[in-house]
């Protein structure tokens, strides 16, 4: 595994530790709860095997969801996957997670998140500034500017993105 290349080649491909494997359960768990028509994502933040927040893409709290609105403005305006993300109702997984522990005092410096989805360039972001330094994910995201962002001098000592390996067990 290549700990300073954020591009997912197969020796960033991991297999799966008890710890990961239970808390990447977790977010496909916490995916259910999505109110997102298009998408069930979701995200588990960790600090020394407990967990800190999770998250999952849905209206922001008080704003209906898609699911309430029965319609996604996305699909209406046929909006591509990765593209114009201002224009939706929901906020994304990650960002739900970082925003649940600012809410509550939690500092997430060395942490790592379990994402459903590689993480999307404005998340990815965020997770830097949040001082997050695992990623680990299962299924790609069509955002080819966030291996640019993990790539830089500055973030790639201390962001570790890995893919695993037997997502499928999780669909």
């Amino acid at each position: 595994m290549n700990k300073n290349n954020s591009q997912s080649s197969s020796s960033d491909l991991i297999s799966l530790n008890k710890w990961d494997h239970r808390f990447m359960s977790i977010a496909f768990a916490v995916a259910s709860w999505s109110s997102c028509l298009r998408h069930h994502i979701a995200a588990v933040i960790v600090k020394d095997n407990h967990i800190l927040a999770t998250g999952y893409n849905g209206a922001p709290s008080g704003i209906k969801s898609c699911r309430d609105r029965k319609e996604c403005i996305r699909n209406t305006l046929e909006i591509p996957s990765s593209q114009q993300a201002q224009i939706c109702y929901a906020i994304h997984a990650e960002q739900n997670a970082i925003l649940q522990a600012a809410r509550l005092g939690v500092s997430l410096e060395g942490t790592t998140i379990y994402c459903t989805h590689k993480p999307c360039s404005l998340c990815t972001k965020c997770i830097i500034n949040a001082g997050i330094s695992r990623i680990v994910y299962a299924h790609q995201y069509s955002d080819s500017f966030v291996d640019t962002l993990l790539e830089n001098s500055e973030t790639q000592n201390f962001i570790k993105i890995e893919r695993i390996v037997n997502y499928e067990t999780f669909n």
